[in-house]
């Protein structure tokens, strides 16, 4: 198992976090665009990303037309017109802020969960995305991939039962009045899955995610903490602001 190291970007509020986080993002597109004329991206959608996806939405230069755009999970159970839909999310504060028509391949939450999740496996298909941005849960989480996560899993996409630490960050944060409105089931996007990208710009604000940036970059890769499996991956930027930042001895390590 070859381990590579994290890249830590350290900012002082979410807002210069965000416009790193999607200034690099905009560049690896560019970098995509002008060797293929075609980009894939996968993404993650929850309050963590609106400044970097805002930034992004930004680049003026970029032929969004030519991108395919995906999303790494979804809950299973809600309304299909439920504000809490991740793909909805994604619609109101990502794709709605580009120029033109756009690529958006959501998972299709409408169908039995299982065969959303097959579905959205052969949707994906088998070539990498040019870039993966993502953020950590309170817990860690990669997508929905609680621990203990399966850092090899064959799939590509599976339905995964939501750990109470995930359902309480989501009731935390305001999407849902009580942990009991959680929805219990989602369709993910599988570890081995998302980390099929050149690149991978991470986004993580907040003090709530402070331990999960602490543990990612301290720990050596363990499905206990699923975000360690980002340093199985070649080319990853972590960007945090001051509130998600760890302590210095962990950031040199």
């Amino acid at each position: 198992m070859t381990l590579h190291p994290i890249r830590l970007h350290v900012h002082g509020t979410p807002e210069e976090m965000g416009s790193a986080a999607g200034t690099r993002a905009a560049l690896l597109l560019r970098e995509a665009l002008a060797a293929r004329g075609s980009a894939r991206v996968m993404l993650a959608a929850a309050p963590s990303q609106a400044h970097t996806l805002r930034t992004l939405a930004a680049a003026q230069d970029l032929d969004f037309g030519a991108v395919t755009f995906f999303h790494m999970d979804d809950y299973v159970g809600l309304p299909l017109d439920a504000r809490q839909g991740f793909g909805n999310w994604l619609e109101a504060n990502f794709l709605s802020l580009l120029p033109g028509p756009t690529t958006f391949h959501r998972i299709p939450v409408d169908q039995a969960a299982d065969e959303a999740a097959a579905g959205y496996a052969r949707t994906m298909g088998e070539e990498p995305f040019d870039v993966l941005l993502c953020g950590l849960g309170v817990n860690a989480h990669l997508a929905f991939n609680d621990p203990p996560a399966d850092f090899s899993d064959p799939r590509a996409a599976r339905v995964v039962e939501l750990d109470a630490v995930s359902r309480r960050q989501q009731a935390d944060e305001g999407h849902f009045p009580t942990v009991e409105d959680v929805p219990e089931r989602a369709v993910t996007v599988t570890i081995p899955r998302l980390l099929h990208s050149a690149h991978v710009v991470c986004s993580v604000p907040g003090g709530a995610k402070r331990a999960a940036v602490t543990r990612t970059l301290g720990l050596d890769p363990t499905p206990e903490v699923p975000g360690t499996a980002l340093k199985l991956h070649p080319d990853v930027d972590l960007y945090v602001d001051a509130a998600a930042a760890p302590d210095a001895e962990t950031s040199r390590g």
